[in-house]
């Protein structure tokens, strides 16, 4: 199934409650309207739209969904592409702009560059989510980069070795500033 088309399928609020149903267990037609809370006509036009999808199968206990058929559908919605931020863009270069489009999915780094230069560009872009002369704590340098990707920790330690961010221990803290990249002002998010 293509992914338009599981989403399209799933916006059908009587739909997704049948489909929620059946992920907990197999059901009978009249187990389904009774956790549901839907009428049967509701329930049957549900599992008629589930069953000619594919994600759902009958045997003789019932309805039951379909794992191999929800795995694929899985697979395939999560092939889908979607293009980098304009947002992410800002303030680069279109040589730049080209390499973050190859790292980023919306506003997501979806893969951290092996390449030196191309990680450059993406910790350079990453820098301008600093403040100039505002210290930060960890925690909160975290919070920055994990909203971009999930391994803040290698990224913060490419800022600090690449120079765009310098730290210091103090009272068994670290503090984190901005100390290298370009300047931009970002547009507003």
């Amino acid at each position: 199934m293509e992914p338009t088309g599981l989403l399209k399928l799933f916006l059908d609020t009587d739909r997704l409650a049948v489909a929620g149903a059946l992920a907990a267990q197999p059901m009978t037609t009249d187990r389904i309207v009774t956790v549901t809370n839907r009428d049967l006509r509701t329930v049957l036009t549900a599992l008629g739209d589930l069953r000619a999808s594919g994600l759902v199968v009958a045997d003789e206990d019932g309805y039951r969904l379909d794992e191999q058929a929800i795995r694929l559908a899985a697979k395939s919605a999560a092939e889908i592409e979607i293009p980098m931020d304009p947002v992410i863009g800002f303030g680069m270069t279109a040589d730049e702009q080209l390499v973050l489009g190859r790292y980023f999915s919306g506003r997501v780094l979806i893969d951290i560059p092996s390449h030196r230069a191309k990680r450059l560009i993406v910790l350079q872009r990453l820098a301008l989510e600093f403040d100039i002369g505002r210290r930060y704590s960890e925690p909160e340098v975290n919070e920055i980069l994990g909203a971009f990707n999930p391994d803040w920790s290698t990224l913060r330690r490419g800022l600090i070795d690449e120079d765009l961010l310098d730290r210091e221990t103090t009272g068994g803290s670290n503090l984190y500033w901005r100390s290298g990249g370009r300047i931009t002002d970002l547009p507003p998010t």
